[in-house]
């Protein structure tokens, strides 16, 4: 759904630009209550996941291909604010080095794929979560309908900011039908991949996903011939095994390059949903030729490889590793900067102390 250059007008465009730089600052903020020394690292790595599995188009339809957004993945996973950041870490990557996404539409990718994805699925996980019962099972169904919910929602967004700022004179009734038939489809593919993943990961570090922070499994004691939930006390996990996150770590990276180098010369070649709807209905008239359009890196491929499927896959690899490496940063960077201002609160109180 990556937005190219020349579908919205340069005011409209101007204006998602405010909104997602607004959204990024209170998430920059935000995230800094997200994030710890485990969480830190791990938050580079969804980004860098989320940028492998945008390359594996599937099918949804006849011509038609989709492929993962990612705001409810990162949501879950690290936490709504650090997902938009996530999100956005990899629009930017994807925008100034593979010219995917226009540079002018950076703002409107922000906010349709990065905000409304998060926002939608993280209260329809969240609610989700106060009903069902307090297990495992019940955070990958919230995580799947969050998902499944949450690709329609961006594909309304869109059409929303097109009816507001779109450069063709289109029926807004035919692109909204056409959007939001579509990205249903899509939906469920995001939704699979959203459960599949956040249930590998809750099944071998719990404490890792943020959307299942606090879940714990009570233990059963037989009383009488009859299991009852044992004390609060007794029923407490056990703490994680020091360097495991690593392994969680590395198994991710390792996966994330296999997926994006080798796994994605696979993908579908159709257009994804908004390619084929703007296609169809006449969106892409004034579409424009992308700023970095000679990028080395442009389309997915490095120039000057003839061979496709290494092309793509080492495209595929040095996004990942740029990716994971820019996202780290600045996670680490929001992560050093809750450090600093607690201990700036811890210490205030004893300055004052010291002074009366």
């Amino acid at each position: 759904m990556h937005v190219p250059d020349g579908f919205i007008n340069a005011p409209v465009s101007v204006a998602a630009g405010v909104v997602a730089a607004a959204a990024v600052a209170v998430s920059l903020r935000g995230a800094r209550r997200e994030l710890d020394e485990r969480t830190a690292p791990l938050a580079g790595l969804v980004a860098a996941f989320i940028f492998a599995v945008q390359m594996l188009n599937f099918p949804v339809a006849a011509g038609t291909s989709g492929h993962l957004l990612g705001g409810a993945l990162a949501a879950i996973l690290v936490g709504p604010y650090t997902g938009v950041l996530c999100v956005s870490v990899v629009l930017l990557m994807q925008g100034i080095l593979f010219a995917d996404g226009g540079l002018t539409a950076l703002g409107v990718n922000i906010t349709v794929m990065g905000v409304v994805t998060v926002v939608v699925a993280h209260a329809i996980f969240r609610g989700l979560l106060r009903i069902l019962p307090s297990t495992r099972r019940s955070v990958t169904v919230a995580a799947f309908t969050g998902a499944l919910l949450s690709v329609p929602a961006a594909a309304a967004a869109f059409t929303a900011v097109y009816a507001i700022g779109g450069t063709t004179d289109v029926p807004i009734g035919k692109v909204i039908t056409a959007m939001v038939g579509v990205h249903v489809l899509i939906g469920i593919g995001e939704a699979a991949i959203t459960a599949a993943t956040v249930g590998a990961v809750i099944a071998v570090r719990p404490d890792l996903v943020h959307g299942a922070r606090g879940l714990t499994t009570r233990l059963k004691l037989r009383v009488d011939g009859a299991l009852v939930d044992a004390p609060a006390a007794a029923a407490a996990p056990a703490p994680a095994v020091a360097g495991s996150t690593r392994k969680v770590w590395v198994t991710g990276l390792v996966t994330a390059l296999v997926l994006a180098g080798f796994v994605s010369f696979y993908a579908s070649a159709s257009p994804d949903g908004l390619e084929k709807v703007a296609a169809d209905k006449g969106i892409d008239e004034k579409v424009e030729e992308h700023a970095a359009a000679n990028s080395p890196l442009a389309d997915y491929g490095v120039k000057d490889v003839d061979d496709a499927r290494l092309s793509g896959g080492l495209a595929g690899v040095i996004g990942v590793g740029v990716t994971v490496v820019a996202g780290t940063g600045i996670f680490w960077a929001v992560r050093r900067r809750r450090t600093e201002d607690l201990t700036a609160t811890s210490t205030a109180p004893s300055t004052s102390a010291s002074a009366g």
